[in-house]
């Protein structure tokens, strides 16, 4: 029990310390949809009035820019950003062009990254860089951050108009009926309008997001275990009877998921609720003197959760729905070739995804607007395989049951590693090491950039959804009733799988049970590492010392193969 404790007690701090940046980085400048270098590449026809004022108004949207300076953090040549439609979301785009001397391409090349991970893992150094080497192959190179990672940016929701605006309260403190500025006898008067609007506004919310949230077990529990709290602050108390009465028809007006239908029994009940309290800091005999301080502490601390619950409300279908075929539309819009298709390589869930939108299209019987997509160290079917991550399987169920709704990656990692990188690697580091890259395989400060800067936090709903990868059927769509590997053998997108040899977290057998349900004819197989070494490892294939000779050739060489345009 304790140590369930301190768990959720440091990933709650963490995420909330995680959600707290979040918050504070939407306020930054970066509203603007690129960020061009001083001298930007960009086609100038797309920036022209004749060419611009053809476009849909979509269209016009997508494409607008303001020149601006990039963050220092951002060492691509240009950075965009890209609205999700339906959302507040914008998705920070690395954009690497091409220098004139290198080979003219068809398509434009997408990259996306693993869970939890930003554009960083793709540009570590200038030496280092798999994105820059591929532009300098002569790919138009776009590195996808989807919500939540790097630069991708929320934008604050507007304020309800007329939204009631609650005061502190400047009631006097009385002694005997008499005003007086001396030490209350009395329990403090209560800020009814404040409490009022707090409880309404927060089971208002909870009512509107109840219908859309994936997870509504994690809200439910949030409010069900806000009522216990309330109720012990009563207990043993006459009042008991009325505040669980009160609690009761909340919890049915809430799951009813009628939204701002129920703005107003919310707020009558949540008036009431406040009543009953009221009652029981002035007339339970002894007084419950300190009633206002714990329900106002224990309201608080149902905000906080609730904010945090709302912050990371995604999962991996939205990335898959939303967030890549947005920036896939900004790419190709921004690109102007002929046939709309791109190319795409993706690393660890980068990979998935792709092999998900393919399914996922051979299903509907759609085009999946790709000429060809590489996979490393990917697979939508882990059940086979020895992989690491079934160790973390069970971090799924207490990031649910513990009601931490994220789970603060980058920031863990980062306190794992920070204490120790400099002073020899404990047992924690060693196995983080080997998670990430085979000994000897990364320059020692390109590994470190790697751990303290790639990594983010990631919903609990994105983690439960990709744990169904390692059950029987492999992973599937949120509602459970979408396999994605049964449609993999309609693939008609040409593949190349990459492994890494020592590679922990995606073993070459777990790549190799996706490939073999693609068609023959449509995916080349790849195992990077030789037994008596090199081996890699993760990230090895991304920006390991040897990728650039070994690695990079073999993908260049793939995408050249199916960079025609079709007819």
């Amino acid at each position: 029990m304790l140590l369930h404790a301190d768990a959720r007690a440091a990933l709650a701090a963490a995420a909330i310390a995680s959600a707290t940046f979040q918050r504070r980085r939407r306020a930054r400048p970066y509203n603007l949809l690129l960020f061009p270098v001083a001298s930007s590449r960009l086609d100038p026809s797309l920036s022209s009035s004749s060419s611009f004022s053809s476009c849909s108004p979509q269209q016009q949207a997508i494409a607008s820019f303001v020149k601006e300076e990039k963050p220092t953090i951002c060492t691509a040549d240009e950075l965009h950003y890209a609205p999700v439609p339906g959302t507040d979301w914008r998705l920070a785009l690395w954009r690497y062009t091409p220098p004139p001397e290198a080979p003219k391409r068809n398509h434009p090349l997408m990259l996306l990254s693993g869970v939890g991970t930003n554009a960083i893992g793709f540009d570590l150094s200038p030496a280092a860089s798999f994105a820059r080497h591929m532009s300098s192959q002569g790919f138009d190179t776009w590195v996808v951050e989807v919500r939540g990672a790097g630069l991708s940016v929320r934008n604050e929701p507007q304020p309800k108009v007329n939204e009631s605006v609650s005061t502190p309260s400047t009631n006097p403190i009385a002694i005997n009926g008499k005003s007086n500025g001396a030490m209350s006898v009395v329990a403090p008067a209560w800020d009814e309008m404040e409490l009022v609007t707090k409880l309404t506004d927060a089971f208002t919310r909870v009512a509107d997001t109840l219908t859309s949230y994936v997870n509504k077990g994690q809200l439910q529990g949030l409010y069900e275990k806000f009522f216990d709290q309330v109720a012990k602050l009563l207990e043993d108390t006459p009042l008991t009877k009325k505040m669980n009465d009160i609690a009761e028809r909340i919890s049915g007006l809430v799951e009813a998921g009628q939204g701002s239908a129920v703005t107003e029994q919310v707020r009558d009940l949540s008036q009431r609720m406040v009543k009953v309290l009221e009652e029981g800091q002035k007339t339970v005999s002894p007084p419950l003197f300190d009633l206002q301080e714990k329900f106002s502490a224990t309201l608080e601390d149902f905000h906080r959760q609730l904010d945090l619950i709302l912050t990371y409300d995604w999962d991996f279908d939205h990335y898959l729905e939303e967030d890549i075929p947005a920036a896939m539309s900004y790419i190709n819009l921004h690109s102007g070739r002929k046939d709309g298709k791109l190319l795409a390589i993706g690393h660890s869930m980068g990979g998935i995804l792709l092999y998900a939108m393919v399914a996922k299209c051979c299903y509907e019987n759609v085009e999946p607007r790709l000429a060809a997509i590489v996979t490393i160290a990917s697979s939508v079917d882990y059940t086979t395989s020895n992989s690491s991550l079934k160790l973390l399987l069970p971090l799924a169920d207490p990031a649910q049951a513990l009601n931490v709704p994220a789970v603060p990656l980058g920031a863990l990692l980062s306190a794992a590693y920070r204490p120790y990188h400099s002073s020899g690697p404990p047992y924690l580091l060693s196995w983080l090491n080997e998670q990430i890259s085979c000994q000897d395989m990364m320059h020692p400060e390109l590994f470190s950039k790697l751990v303290l800067n790639n990594f983010c936090t990631v919903p609990a709903k994105v983690l439960l959804q990709l744990t169904t990868a390692f059950r029987d059927g492999g992973l599937r769509n949120r509602n459970g009733d979408f396999y994605f590997k049964e449609h993999l053998p309609n693939c008609n997108v040409p593949v190349l799988a990459l492994a890494g040899d020592r590679d922990l977290i995606c073993p070459p057998e777990a790549v190799y049970e996706t490939v073999k349900l693609l068609p023959q004819n449509m995916v080349t197989y790849k195992v990077f590492g030789k037994p008596e070494g090199p081996h890699y490892s993760h990230y090895d294939l991304v920006g390991g010392r040897l990728a650039v000779n070994e690695v990079y050739p073999c993908i260049v060489e793939f995408l050249t193969c199916h960079d025609g345009v079709s007819s």
